[in-house]
């Protein structure tokens, strides 16, 4: 029997997400993608910079999240950061509806594209204010100074 290939799992996150927003319990759904979006994101080539997620209809879209073109294949500017739609459990999708009556955002954190199927973490998340994201510097300036005096 023929070995697998070892394929290296890129990643590709919303780095921002977690300082600017406090998250709440993540989601894992599914995301629909053509053929050359697929290997754009195995590859490594995209980000979630700016990207949310809408419900319309009782289905849940991904908006504005980025998936570059790769060698050997062109992705169009308008085929890049189209609307993506998400498949989520119906009790999910009511669980997401109810944070956004509460004013909550649905950010996207990170592509999970190590299996067979890419997917998409999600959370809904309450914006920092400023004086917050100054704190939470602080805390982890702090503990840092701490962990490198125990050593």
């Amino acid at each position: 029997m023929a070995k697998k290939k070892q394929t290296t799992v890129k990643k590709i996150q919303n780095k921002r997400a977690r300082y600017d927003y406090e998250l709440g319990s993540e989601i894992v759904a599914g995301v629909v993608l053509n053929g050359r979006e697929t290997k754009s994101l195995r590859l490594g080539h995209g980000h979630l910079r700016g990207a949310y997620v809408n419900i319309k209809n009782g289905e849940v879209w991904l908006t504005n999240a980025t998936v570059t073109s790769s060698q050997g294949f062109k992705l169009e500017e308008t085929e890049q950061t189209r609307e993506r739609k998400l498949l989520v459990k119906k009790k999910e999708i009511d669980a997401l509806e109810e944070a956004k009556k509460q004013g909550q955002t649905i950010i996207p954190i990170e592509f999970l594209t190590g299996g067979r199927f890419i997917k998409i973490k999600i959370a809904p998340g309450k914006g920092r204010k400023q004086y917050d994201k100054r704190e939470l510097l602080k805390k982890r300036d702090q503990n840092r100074d701490i962990h490198r005096d125990l050593r």
